[in-house]
């Protein structure tokens, strides 16, 4: 436990900083390269779908409507992106918080089984999404304050940290559950203490563009 939870914290910091330092240095490259991890997420989607009992058409279906989700999902945050890039990064720094923190205080904490979907998901765990969530949102928001072109209402503030990680949580469900149906752990093995690039993106890939729409509508 401790090995993984190393290697996944160091994972998490190291992606944190790649993330950050592509965005900084270059708009059009930090756009690349989340235009190619998506197209990857799909990659792994796919070995997935494959490995689960589905009819040929059932198959094409869910493989092609995930793609136009991505794809849906990459233009929303292309957009946000372009407008504010440091809220965009405020937002995605939410993600990474509720990922760790999920992971850190269920492993440290245990206790009640949060659903059959996923067996390693705990109450203790969720908790610990939403309380890492509000910790990492409210430090780089303050941080990033002055470089901010969307400004907020305080309400607004705190209600975006619990949405956003909520988000978070059911889409590592919705991506664990088809996991699970397919009999497999991870998606890959590209990154160290995470698996594959789904599995360390499954969150945030619902969590960004349909947080974004709901923060439009606050």
């Amino acid at each position: 436990m401790k090995s993984e939870l190393f290697n996944r914290t160091i994972s998490s910091l190291f992606l944190i900083f790649i993330t950050f330092l592509f965005a900084l240095i270059n708009d059009y490259l930090f756009l690349s390269i989340l235009f190619i991890t998506i197209i990857l997420s799909w990659i792994e989607w796919i070995k997935i779908i494959e490995k689960i009992k589905f009819t040929k058409i059932k198959r094409v279906i869910h493989i092609i409507s995930f793609l136009l989700y991505l794809l849906i999902a990459f233009i929303i945050c292309f957009n946000v992106f372009v407008i504010d890039k440091y809220f965009f990064l405020t937002i995605l720094m939410i993600c990474v918080f509720s990922d760790i923190g999920g992971y850190v205080f269920g492993k440290t904490f245990g206790g009640k089984k949060l659903t059959s979907i996923s067996p390693n998901k705990t109450v203790s765990g969720s908790i610990g999404s939403f309380i890492l969530s509000y910790i990492g949102f409210f430090v780089i928001y303050i941080y990033f304050n002055n470089l901010l072109f969307v400004r907020l209402q305080i309400e607004t503030l705190f209600l975006i940290p619990f949405f956003i990680s909520l988000i978070c949580q059911l889409g590592d469900l919705f991506i664990s559950y088809f996991k699970r149906k397919a009999k497999i752990k991870n998606t890959g093995n590209l990154i160290p203490g995470h698996g594959g690039l789904l599995d360390r993106i499954d969150g945030s890939i619902f969590a960004l563009p349909i947080g974004f729409i709901i923060i439009s509508l606050l």
